[in-house]
């Protein structure tokens, strides 16, 4: 009888401290609610896995910038972009305007003011950290198809990812899906520059021309393949500092049809940034590298950094770059 009623105790004992550990584990969980629920909601977005996305202007590695480089940079391509590269580098996907071939193919079929650039400029484009070069623009048939399919085969061949210009209609046009942290990115390029006779056809290389149906056709697919859509334009008046009728329709009708930034390049000089609907219009991120110093407009740039989080667009920070006079990009302090 003792020894069941001994039982007893430390069978009620056990019970009491299992009870007390219970209510002790309620109370702090209820406290940590409320503790998280006092938290802003920026705390939240912190905890979740940004994408960094940068965005940069014309890039054009001949004429003068390939004599700087083969005087002060010992002919190493990566000259241009020595003091920018650890910042270039930190993007998650780094994009821009690449205003010519990269062949030593072809022949002058452009102006006076025609750009082929050496194949070993690559290196310098790999070493930056560039992701995905545009394509369309009027300068990459400077030097004829050919030159310009030696380019898209050139870049394959780099591992560098390139829209706007193809060997056929789909891969001038359709979109560049690239994912990063679980995010989809859709890239299309566009523009209604040079001749029309130059766009991609269903079985022949050429660049995706601007118009109405291209675009609505392009941000449908991009639509259905990833999570945020982004347009870049070549387009716009050289050197003029606001954005034209033209670049304004074209960029809203993009927002319109689905598009969730537009990023627009090709007059040399930055232009404004509007917000239109919630979403961010960039309508000219001026030069990059370029050997345009006739101007100080000229030879100053944009970089727009732009900031994912939960597979949206969060915010953008433009950030002001230059060129010393051996057209090196730098950052403005």
């Amino acid at each position: 009888m003792k020894k069941s009623f001994l039982n007893s105790i430390i069978f009620l004992i056990f019970c009491i401290l299992i009870l007390t550990l219970v209510l002790f584990q309620v109370q702090k969980t209820q406290r940590e609610i409320e503790n998280l629920a006092s938290l802003p909601p920026l705390f939240f977005e912190s905890k979740r896995e940004k994408i960094i996305l940068l965005f940069v202007g014309d890039i054009m590695l001949d004429r003068g910038v390939k004599n700087k480089i083969k005087n002060y940079g010992q002919g190493d391509f990566k000259f241009p972009f020595l003091k920018t590269s650890q910042f270039l580098n930190e993007a998650d996907l780094l994009i821009g305007n690449l205003e010519g071939p990269i062949s030593d193919k072809g022949k002058k079929a452009g102006s006076i003011y025609s750009f082929r650039m050496d194949p070993m400029a690559l290196e310098g484009l790999k070493f930056a950290g560039f992701d995905i070069l545009t394509l369309a623009n009027n300068h990459i048939l400077d030097y004829t198809r050919e030159a310009m399919e030696d380019t898209i085969l050139r870049l394959k061949e780099a591992g560098i990812d390139f829209v706007g210009a193809g060997l056929n209609f789909k891969e001038a046009c359709f979109p560049k899906v690239k994912e990063t942290k679980n995010t989809k990115i859709a890239f299309l390029a566009f523009t209604n520059l040079g001749s029309s006779f130059w766009q991609a056809k269903e079985n022949s290389s050429g660049i995706c021309w601007l118009n109405e149906e291209n675009l609505k056709k392009g941000i449908k697919e991009a639509k259905d393949k990833a999570d945020i859509s982004v347009v870049l334009f070549h387009f716009g008046d050289e050197y003029k500092e606001k954005a034209n009728l033209t670049q304004r329709y074209f960029s809203h009708l993009a927002i319109d049809l689905g598009a969730d930034l537009v990023v627009g390049h090709h007059p040399h000089v930055v232009q404004e940034i509007e917000n239109y609907k919630g979403k961010y219009i960039a309508y000219s991120l001026g030069n990059f590298v370029f050997d345009q110093n006739f101007s100080k407009e000229t030879m100053e740039g944009m970089a727009l950094k732009v900031l994912v989080v939960g597979k949206r667009i969060k915010e953008i920070f433009p950030i002001k770059t230059k060129l010393n006079r051996y057209f090196q990009v730098e950052l403005v302090k």
